[in-house]
């Protein structure tokens, strides 16, 4: 088992060989819990928390999560970068419900750290191919029209350390570069429009005011259609580490297009080719040749529930899987799982919201016999496209890339319940 904070495991697993369970017999409805021993002390004596008096209304004016929830945080990988400055952590999804990621627990990556700025010094800029040249405050910004829109946000690195085989033991390491909320901000063509881009106008340059200077291409047709300039995520201001106080939601595309703390726009007539669409976050063929602009992310899915991170811990009968599906292009369709590797596919249950280009929520309920499972799961998303088995991605991009894995991911259950990240070939 691979331990992603442990420094010296960081060799490649073996693929599993064959070793596939039979079926798995499926219950009906989950029955209802068995009852408590009769005489519990925990219903028939008093409990503290019966018989104290608990904190006032203003002991924690800014609300935190329980105490005994302080296991739920994200997590960093030490030896996957340097330095903390240029790197990456991971939103605990293994322990998360519903599509909405709490603010305090959306993954961050950085290239230069967290820029710390007083948003009445802050500025955003618009220039280049543009009728007139501006200047807008928060304040200004603030005054236009505003919408309110749910998104996921994914790191095209998301999942990268599978593509030579299973990696790290747990989703939150190995689909953690992602998370959904609420974003509050201004429609880019509403402050493109107020400049005025000019018709050779084809390209925009973003870029952010931190200390690495991110800046990225991106064409004008998707500038104009649902991009947002927001300054709000979950009903209040950005986080510092989300790019307080403005941000660039580029809906659907990778996250290294998302500029965080955005300062200037530049209208062009083509791409700048910058160090982060050129060197970085392009896809190496095995040819040797790399595919750019691959910006779309694909339709993809994890289970969440059980997971390495969070085994079966209550034995044999009713259990509830749980888990993620999303798509770049839009809404997802269908959600199948397998318990036995993709011999036998069921349907799983869509519940909550379902969001163009946000996440998606999944259970698949059934009776666990304590037999060996393999888990996984398989997205479709509105446009038809079909969430691949990581052979089948690998027969067409090789395994030399880092970006863009969507493949089907496989959870490994054993009798006891413990559970580990495997690959089937």
């Amino acid at each position: 088992m691979e331990n992603p904070e442990n420094p010296k495991q960081v060799g490649r697993r073996s693929f599993l060989k064959g070793g596939l369970m039979g079926g798995v017999a499926l219950a009906g409805a989950a029955t209802a819990g068995k009852a408590m021993a009769a005489g519990d002390p925990l219903i028939t004596e008093v409990q503290d928390w019966n018989r104290y008096l608990g904190d006032g209304v203003d002991a924690n004016p800014y609300g935190t999560p329980s105490q005994f929830e302080a296991h739920v945080v994200r997590k960093n990988v030490p030896w996957l970068t340097s330095d903390a400055i240029s790197s990456i952590n991971f939103t605990p999804l293994h322990a998360l419900d519903g599509i909405i990621t709490p603010n305090g627990l959306c993954f961050e990556r950085h290239h230069g750290g967290v820029a710390v700025i007083e948003p009445t010094a802050h500025r955003l800029m618009i220039n280049g191919l543009v009728d007139k040249p501006l200047v807008f405050t928060m304040d200004d910004l603030k005054r236009f029209p505003r919408e309110n829109k749910v998104y996921f946000l994914e790191c095209a690195a998301n999942s990268g350390m599978e593509w030579r085989g299973a990696q790290l033991n747990g989703c939150q390491f190995t689909h953690g570069m992602l998370h959904c909320v609420m974003y509050t901000g201004v429609p880019l063509r509403t402050i493109l429009a107020e400049a005025g881009v000019k018709t050779e106008g084809r390209w925009l340059l973003a870029e952010g005011a931190d200390a690495s200077a991110m800046t990225r291409s991106i064409p004008m047709e998707k500038a104009l259609d649902d991009c947002l300039v927001a300054f709000g995520m979950n009903g209040e201001a950005l986080r510092a580490e989300q790019g307080y106080p403005l941000r660039l939601v580029v809906p659907g595309w990778e996250g290294n297009m998302w500029v965080k703390w955005l300062r200037r726009l530049e209208v062009g007539d083509k791409p700048w080719q910058q160090r982060e669409e050129t060197s970085k976050y392009t896809d190496l063929l095995p040819d040797g040749k790399s595919r750019r602009f691959t910006w779309a992310m694909d339709v993809k899915s994890v289970i969440t529930n059980p997971s390495p991170q969070a085994p079966i811990k209550h034995g044999k009968g009713p259990l509830v899987l749980s888990g993620l599906a999303w798509s770049g292009q839009g809404t997802i369709k269908r959600v199948d799982v397998t318990l036995d590797g993709g011999r036998n596919w069921h349907t799983a249950r869509l519940d909550g919201p379902s969001l163009p280009k946000a996440l998606h929520r999944f259970y698949y309920e059934f009776d666990w016999d304590g037999s060996e499972l393999f888990l996984q799961s398989r997205a479709i998303d509105e446009q038809g496209f079909i969430q691949p088995t990581k052979d089948q991605l690998r027969s067409v991009r090789g395994s030399n890339s880092i970006y863009h894995n969507n493949g089907i991911q496989t959870w490994y259950v054993n009798k006891d319940g413990g559970i580990e990240n495997v690959e089937i070939s």
